[in-house]
């Protein structure tokens, strides 16, 4: 079974299944396929964070696909150039591809089909056409002006004749099938066997032609979001030296199961966090559907999302207490800090007795267990809403007389300014095989609209490094070879005799919209599909992993079928609630094996979009 974001992708997956390939083969030809015909949400030269389950041997893995800093990005490249942040778009932003490298790793370690038959469905999309979906034509038609004055090789593409494309129509990519072609020709004149064939095409994207495309043209100054033209720091080297690390999961015990996420290179523990604080506040015996429940889950999110701030960032560059962080002990002390009423500021822990240290942004916490808390003086007024960042936290207000139920042809708008900086969305795969194997990834970045497409190669590359900051000191600042914290987050649950994939886009909601997830599938005894459906939540008093790193003081977003009066209640609490509309928050997928060995799988029906296949 398959559950993705795009219904084409859950069909290439569900196809190679059905050839006999495994969960690894299909995701693999799900996320080429992504590239496709997601573009406004990911690309080949995005990240991609993967997580997998061999069933086997119990063997769960992550496949850290995502790009490193250039060797010459230091704080001080870009402050000697006048910056105080890494700009949202263009070429400064540029980290490593990981995206194409990693889904590579994955079919040479764990795949079983030559590399033909996982490219060739994307290939004949971008070459062939398929149907652009509405949220892509306005992402185009908002940065259409951008593209046709400034980024020449953009409108190319994406402004066929010179025009925004229409909805639904045929969309072809001829540049970026030219490219997967050339990387399957040289692939398959390597030689015949399987796995000397893929590394022939890493050599050819990392090495080769694409490799020597994206380094010529980073040279180019281009208008980025700092109102400027700046060439980018990526080398060759740069690329020929980066390889896809494969990493162990990080886990916690909750609700009897297993729930697996990355180390905190990404954000994926803040979700561990969570739970580990929900459960030493007895969620099990709370009603899912109150307004009690939902603002503890919130304060528990806010003090998660803290430590985040205060604590993660890649191991390479910062020591991460990461056992303490997860901890019964630790999620006890913090827990005993949610009250009856939403709480002020951003407040960091204290794991094994450290003092935590936020950006100056933030201030400097208090010290104690009885600390005040911090007010950073970054939070918009609550009744302008959300600030806008320049990275792909979640999707935004609906457009005028957009419709908002799960009948959405859709879904909401994406957030993206004219400069091409986005808030824009982006993309997740599940997928389960006949054996029980799994996979979980939340590809990203290469979006059309943040970097302009490379000459010849049809697709831009990652500005994942705006997710630094260029303050000396911290678990996340900027250092030549580091991952930027990514907040990519996919998730694996196991238990005994199966387990499921999951996940959501989002950004920073990611692991805040899998929690009601979570809590009605594993407490409240819903099945995947009406856990997806449950009304959902989120924090926007969280700060933003995005420039401008704003959020929304006691901020909550909720979708209306909570109820009046659980808004209500919020509201109460001091929380500055939103209401998002009936069909809103998250697009949750999930591909798993049951307890009584049937497999499961559920897309989420909010747009209309994701899509879950399976026999």
């Amino acid at each position: 079974m398959v559950a993705s974001t795009h219904w084409l992708a859950s069909a290439v997956g569900q196809s190679v299944l059905e050839a006999g390939g495994n969960a690894f083969d299909a995701a693999a030809a799900a996320g080429f396929t992504l590239q496709v015909v997601e573009p406004h949400l990911n690309g080949p030269g995005g990240d991609a964070p993967i997580i997998g389950h061999r069933a086997a041997d119990g063997h769960t893995f992550v496949v850290a696909g995502q790009g490193t800093a250039p060797a010459a990005a230091t704080i001080e490249a870009y402050t000697d150039q006048g910056l105080d942040v890494v700009p949202g778009t263009g070429h400064l932003a540029a980290v490593v591809p990981g995206a194409f490298g990693a889904w590579l790793d994955l079919l040479a370690r764990y795949g079983t089909l030559p590399l033909a038959d996982v490219l060739s469905p994307a290939i004949g999309y971008a070459r062939d056409g398929y149907p652009l979906i509405p949220t892509a034509v306005r992402t185009i038609r908002t940065v259409e002006r951008l593209f046709a004055e400034h980024w020449p090789t953009s409108a190319e593409v994406y402004l066929p004749g010179g025009r925004v494309p229409e909805p639904g129509a045929r969309f072809r990519n001829p540049a970026l099938a030219d490219t997967y072609a050339r990387v399957l020709t040289e692939a398959q004149a390597a030689g015949t066997d399987r796995l000397t064939q893929i590394e022939a095409a890493r050599r050819a994207f990392y090495e080769g032609f694409v490799a020597e495309a994206m380094a010529s043209f980073v040279r180019t100054p281009v208008l980025d979001s700092s109102g400027s033209a700046h060439a980018g720091l990526l080398t060759a080297d740069d690329l020929a030296a980066w390889r896809v690390a494969e990493e162990p999961t990080v886990a916690v015990d909750f609700a009897g199961v297993q729930v697996h996420k990355t180390a905190a290179w990404g954000q994926g523990p803040v979700l561990l966090q969570q739970l580990r604080m929900l459960e030493a506040l007895g969620v099990a015996d709370a009603d899912l559907g109150s307004a009690e429940l939902v603002h503890t889950a919130v304060e528990v999110t806010n003090l998660a999302f803290a430590d985040r701030e205060a604590w993660y960032g890649d191991p390479a560059g910062a020591e991460v207490p990461l056992e303490a962080l997860l901890s019964r002990s630790y999620a006890a002390e913090r827990a005993r800090l949610v009250g009856a009423d939403a709480a002020d500021g951003v407040r960091p822990g204290s794991p094994d007795g450290r003092a935590p240290r936020l950006a100056a942004l933030f201030g400097s916490p208090a010290a104690g267990p009885d600390r005040a808390p911090v007010w950073p003086g970054r939070y918009e007024d609550a009744a302008g809403g959300p600030a806008l960042g320049t990275g792909e936290p979640t999707r935004g207000p609906e457009p005028a007389g957009a419709p908002t139920g799960p009948a959405a042809v859709d879904g909401p708008a994406l957030d993206v300014r004219p400069s091409g900086e986005t808030r824009g969305d982006t993309c997740h795969v599940d997928v389960v095989d006949r054996w029980g194997n799994l996979v979980s990834a939340t590809p990203s970045g290469g979006w059309l609209q943040s970097s302009p497409v490379v000459p010849g190669l049809g697709f831009g590359l990652p500005t994942r490094a705006q997710m630094f900051w260029l303050e000396p000191g911290l678990p996340s600042s900027l250092a030549p070879g580091r991952r930027p914290r990514t907040t990519l987050s996919p998730g694996l649950v196991l238990r005994d005799g199966g387990g499921f994939a999951f996940g959501t886009p989002g950004g920073d909601q990611q692991d805040q919209w899998t929690i009601p997830f979570l809590l009605h599938h594993l407490l409240g005894g819903l099945d995947l599909q009406a856990a997806i459906d449950a009304p959902g939540w989120h924090s926007t008093h969280v700060p933003s992993s995005f420039h401008p790193r704003t959020s929304t003081r006691h901020g909550i977003e909720a979708e209306s079928r909570l109820g009046a009066g659980v808004l209500a209640e919020l509201a109460r609490r001091g929380h500055a609630v939103r209401d998002a509309g009936p069909w809103s928050l998250g697009r949750v997928s999930a591909a798993g094996v049951r307890p009584d060995g049937l497999l499961h799988a559920a897309a989420n029906p909010r747009g209309m979009q994701g899509y879950a296949a399976g026999r």
